[in-house]
């Protein structure tokens, strides 16, 4: 039995006999009374999506999982493609499975694929992921006058960032993938 303040993104819990991924998860703890865990899961056997409140003093059932480092090798309308560097297994996902986080995807990432047993539940990106700037505009002499300004790049694998207005086009820069905000130029 494990405590919900266990709970990560991730995490497979057994309800009622039913396996359930938690998609994201939130502790809260209210001014009045006691603290809890608030969570989007997703059924592993009929795909629904609930949220459930857990109290920090309740107990649940945790089920085991791997996790396994896998490069992204490819995507359509539907499923995302994933294979294993050591064995060259192939495993997919659905995209809604993945959620927003397949906006960060690019040919050749290394990401963690959960695994609960040969099936795969969730994936894991790196918190930050480099990216080149495909199309931004350039800057304007005087536009740096009032501060921090940003401007709109759009990336390698089509995501759009506010970047500093000192980025040029064909630099390479880190993305925050929690945030999805500009961290740094990459120097080389």
């Amino acid at each position: 039995m494990a405590s919900p303040n266990d709970i990560r993104k991730g995490t497979v819990i057994k309800i009622d006999n039913e396996l359930w991924v938690v998609m994201s998860f939130q502790r809260v703890s209210p001014g009045k009374g006691s603290s809890f865990v608030r969570t989007r899961t997703k059924s592993l056997s009929s795909g629904k999506t609930v949220e459930n409140n857990f109290k920090s003093a309740e107990s649940l059932t945790f089920e085991d999982v791997s996790h396994r480092k896998m490069q992204f090798i490819f995507g359509d309308a539907d499923m995302l493609t994933f294979m294993d560097g050591q064995s060259f297994d192939q495993v997919s996902l659905s995209r809604e499975l993945v959620g927003e986080d397949a906006k960060y995807l690019k040919e050749g990432l290394d990401v963690v694929v959960i695994m609960h047993g040969d099936v795969a539940i969730s994936m894991e990106l790196p918190l930050k992921i480099e990216y080149k700037i495909v199309e931004t505009e350039p800057a304007v002499k005087g536009d740096t006058a009032s501060g921090n300004v940003l401007k709109d790049a759009k990336m390698d694998n089509g995501l759009m960032v506010r970047v500093p207005i000192f980025v040029k086009e064909g630099e390479s820069i880190m993305v925050n993938t929690e945030t999805g905000d500009y961290v740094e130029r990459v120097s080389r």
